[in-house]
């Protein structure tokens, strides 16, 4: 026998659009969780990635796991200064930039609590090393001055960093002579300044990371043998990328991991909420479920029918929390990231694997609360259902 039409199923739902609109809500409300969970996770993920260049190289201190925790000493860098193989600008000089990164406590605009934020010490040629940086208002820092330019995301999100203001941190004055936007990406949290005024007036004798690009990018494996095979270095080599996507993990992680189980949770609620209504829905229809069996309906039809009205149910309200978390995307938020301890601004990422995930959780919802109430009208008999109509 055929099973029955869409259209009858869809009406069933319309009939009952106050409870079908309730349970849609509850089940459009963790959708949203769920989807905003993982848009968060990929938004810090792809901030972080996106920081890196795939033709830049960085070197570390052996086992540091963030540039704060590193620490190359000038003879090590002027060796990897030495390296063959490394890119030079249209001067003539190598493509490497040797910068020391630290942090520095700014009050916040939203509420005037201090936060980290990181500043790094650089220069033209670390400027070169991130096309994606911009100068968009004021000037670079001159070489050799206590001029420091702020990323987009430290001029929108502390205060005291206008362009002519002066911060005062590490024992001096320093001039915000500009503000530099890096395409989204984890420099619009920084600070920048001169690498050398940075390490005299923190008073360190080392620089944090040497960044470098090389001439060719199929260099990279006979330039970490060499590293590796020296004596007298104690760093390791990484692409510019891999780093900042192993920056990513911990933080996305400890998110995902949170907010899948508050997204479980509700979970429960909505698929009572459905199970709920679907028993109730055939509590109300035991004649025309007699009726149906009657007319040459199989047990598997009735089963499909009410399988099917759970799953357009959950179809909804998976549709309505995906649009709501997609409006996320026009929201900027910021969060300490685990690895540097500095606060890292970020946007919330919608992709297509994300939307089919949350249509997925949605529809799994449906078929979870959906399934017994379902199982119970197939049971039913056709004689004990006529009777009780």
């Amino acid at each position: 026998m055929a099973q029955l039409p869409l259209a009858y199923i869809a009406r069933n739902l319309w009939v009952r659009r106050v409870t079908t609109l309730l349970t849609a809500g509850g089940m459009a409300l963790v959708v949203y969780v769920f989807a905003t969970v993982l848009m968060m996770s990929e938004g810090i993920r792809a901030t972080l990635v996106a920081t890196g260049q795939p033709d830049n190289l960085m070197l570390l201190r052996k086992g540091a796991g963030a540039e704060i925790n590193s620490g190359i000493a000038r003879g090590e860098a002027a060796i990897l200064a030495t390296l063959p193989g490394i890119a030079t600008d249209a001067q003539g000089r190598a493509l490497l930039s040797a910068e020391p990164v630290v942090l520095i406590s700014l009050p916040k605009r939203s509420n005037g609590k201090p936060s980290n934020v990181t500043v790094r010490g650089t220069s033209d040629i670390g400027l070169q090393l991130r096309p994606t940086v911009k100068i968009v208002e004021g000037r670079m820092f001159r070489p050799g001055t206590s001029e420091i330019v702020v990323g987009q995301a430290t001029a929108q999100g502390f205060r005291g960093v206008e362009i002519g203001q002066q911060l005062r941190f590490a024992g001096r004055e320093w001039q915000v002579v500009g503000r530099f936007e890096a395409g989204g990406s984890g420099f619009d949290s920084e600070v920048w300044g001169d690498a050398e005024q940075m390490l005299q007036a923190f008073r360190r004798g080392a620089f944090s990371v040497v960044l470098l690009r090389l001439a060719d990018a199929g260099l990279f494996e006979a330039a970490r043998a060499r590293i590796e095979a020296d004596p007298r270095l104690t760093v390791e080599a990484k692409p510019e990328v891999q780093f900042y996507a192993e920056q990513s993990e911990a933080l996305a992680t400890f998110i995902r991991i949170l907010g899948l189980a508050l997204a479980i949770i509700f979970s429960i609620g909505a698929v009572v909420g459905a199970m709920i209504t679907m028993f109730a829905a055939v509590a109300q229809r035991t004649g025309e479920i007699g009726t149906l069996r009657a007319l040459g309906f199989r047990r598997s039809a009735v089963l499909t029918a009410f399988l099917a009205e759970s799953l357009l149910l959950a179809a909804l309200g998976g549709v309505a929390g995906l649009a709501a978390a997609s409006a996320m995307q026009a929201v900027d938020i910021s969060t300490t990231n685990f690895q540097t301890f500095s606060e890292l601004a970020f946007r919330f990422v919608l992709t297509p694997r994300i939307a089919a995930q949350s249509l997925l959780f949605a529809l799994a919802m449906g078929v979870v609360g959906g399934f017994i109430p379902a199982w119970r009208a197939a049971r039913m008999e056709i004689v004990g259902c006529l009777r009780a109509a």
